[in-house]
């Protein structure tokens, strides 16, 4: 049973069952050394529950898998204007190594990855069970 899948053009080209839904956003400061971070981060992030049902699991502890998905909106700047701006998101050439390095290195680290299509229009539904969602910010 799915968890969670991403569609392009209503074909899905990720799919995965109990895991993480990672939407990852890079930035013009961002550095090959905040992507091995951020990725150890989220893979040993203790949010799922054990057996008394308190946070104390990782996705790895679980054996659950990541669906990882480019997602350059998340650096909106929303405060002047009804029209969001990205501009304080990483020029697509960076954005799209970045986030390539950051699938990598879940990879190396024991994960199953599924993602999205860099750029592309996508389609994402997840469940979010609990609901857990945590914002990881390398510049905080």
């Amino acid at each position: 049973m799915s968890q969670a899948n991403v569609k392009v053009a209503g074909q899905t080209i990720g799919e995965i069952g109990p895991g993480l839904v990672a939407l990852v956003g890079i930035g013009p400061n961002d550095t090959p050394a905040d992507v091995t971070y951020l990725a150890k981060k989220v893979v040993n992030a203790r949010i799922f529950g054990d057996s008394n049902g308190k946070m104390n699991l990782s996705v790895k502890d679980i054996g659950g898998s990541i669906l990882s998905i480019s997602q350059f909106t998340l650096f909106a700047e929303t405060k002047k204007g009804n029209r969001p701006s990205f501009t304080h998101a990483a020029d697509p050439e960076l954005g799209l190594k970045f986030y390539q390095a950051f699938n990598s290195e879940l990879t190396a680290l024991g994960m199953k990855v599924a993602t999205g299509e860099f750029g592309a229009d996508m389609a994402v539904s997840l469940v979010n069970d609990g609901p857990v969602t945590i914002i990881y910010d390398t510049e905080a």
